[in-house]
């Protein structure tokens, strides 16, 4: 299990959702560093691609909660295990979907990026 990310690529905070809204039963991730799939949302993928996010091109995402904020929201260094897919979609403000399966569990709105394409 990976305890750390050393060197992320970006930061981002992170709603996690309840479990009447699909999310975890067991509520937010408590792993020192939490893997899942993730989709990033681009343009009108919702309305031009059937099932989506399920059917969208997944990419394995790295979370590793830093703090709390007050609304319940977790603060979060982000890495991918291929990072150089994720690279072009990291921009502040881009949106990710982390997906268990084909459930939306969470969503990470970036706030940081520390690489570049």
């Amino acid at each position: 299990m990976m305890k750390k990310i050393e060197n992320p690529a970006a930061e981002a905070v992170v709603s996690w959702r309840s479990a009447e809204e699909g999310g975890r039963r067991s509520g937010p991730a408590t792993a020192p560093v939490y893997a899942a799939t993730a989709v990033f949302v681009l343009g009108d993928d919702r309305e031009l691609q059937p099932g989506w996010p399920a059917s969208a091109d997944h990419l394995s995402v790295l979370l590793e909660e830093t703090s709390v904020r007050e609304d319940g929201s977790r603060v979060c260094k982000v890495d991918f295990l291929v990072r150089e897919l994720a690279i072009p979609h990291l921009v502040p403000g881009g949106e990710i979907l982390v997906m268990e399966g084909p459930r939306v569990v969470a969503s990470a709105l970036i706030t940081a990026v520390h690489v570049s394409g």
